[in-house]
């Protein structure tokens, strides 16, 4: 990287690369080893997101995903990132509590090394909560579409914003976020057409995720794109390794090598120096 591209991302970076139609590129870490990885790969931002639950806890969803669970993982990541923003997801009924009660957790974020929190939703409350966040000194990210940690009242897996009226309700939804501070937009499972319209009417950047090509940038499950998560793949997933071959076939191995007494082999021992080997097999007869 030059010196410009090893520069901490932030806020301002993703405006300008708003500014300059410049593609934002975003991957979900849990864990250093992986981050640091992302971020050596210069990744502009990872986030810590609540699909923890999921991919690393074995949640059927992300509703038993806790504020103490995000602050581990928000501590192993950011421990591993020199560049990108750390983002980090304030999970199911951490907020739309009370203001006070969503500031503490989201402190607990950033005090875990996030430079942002991302929070799902829009209700007046909401965008209530999100206001006083930014106000406290904490950089807030929206998420619209389909927002998985209303699963329960969205009844499923469904693409939003399939409509013009809807496409309308989502941007005047973000355009409420982006007015309460906001200063970028995951939009999730949307039409092409209509993430492109809301991303061409913000000032704000948004990072698509299953919303077509259009948006500002893109985000996904680092699981996913390397194939290591073993669950449905989503239509708007693209793989780019099989980790999970990979895997499997290396714990085959080591398990047919161990039974087989293959490894672990002199090259993999440590032995005492030959006189105290000779000393050691003489008591022993």
């Amino acid at each position: 990287m030059n010196n410009e591209s090893e520069k901490p991302v932030t806020v301002r970076t993703f405006q300008k690369m708003k500014q300059n139609y410049e593609k934002i590129t975003m991957l979900t870490a849990y864990d250093y080893s992986t981050a640091k990885y992302i971020d050596e790969c210069g990744t502009d931002a990872i986030l810590v997101g609540d699909s923890v639950g999921m991919t690393v806890l074995g949640y059927e969803n992300t509703i038993n995903v806790t504020v103490e669970d995000m602050v581990t993982f928000t501590k192993a990541v950011s421990k591993g990132v020199k560049r990108a923003m750390v983002i980090a997801d304030l999970p199911f009924m951490s907020f739309n509590i009370s203001k006070e009660q969503t500031a503490l957790n989201a402190a607990k974020l950033i005090q875990a090394g996030a430079k942002a929190v991302k929070l799902e939703g829009a209700s007046d409350f909401i965008l209530d909560e999100v206001n006083h966040l930014v106000n406290s000194g904490i950089n807030v990210v929206g998420h619209l579409g389909f927002t998985p940690q209303y699963i329960n009242t969205i009844g499923g897996y469904f693409v939003q914003g399939k409509s013009y009226e809807n496409t309308l309700k989502l941007l005047d939804l973000a355009k409420k976020l982006e007015e309460n501070g906001a200063f970028m937009i995951v939009l999730e499972m949307v039409p092409t057409e209509s993430a492109k319209y809301i991303s061409e009417n913000l000032n704000i950047p948004t990072i698509g995720i299953g919303a077509g090509k259009y948006c500002d940038g893109q985000v996904l499950v680092i699981d996913d794109i390397l194939g290591k998560y073993w669950g449905n793949t989503p239509k708007f997933v693209k793989p780019y390794a099989n980790i999970k071959e990979i895997i499997m076939n290396a714990v085959n191995q080591y398990n047919k090598e161990v039974k087989s007494s293959i490894f672990p082999s002199n090259e993999n021992s440590f032995f005492l120096p030959e006189n105290e080997r000779g000393k050691l097999y003489s008591v022993i007869k």
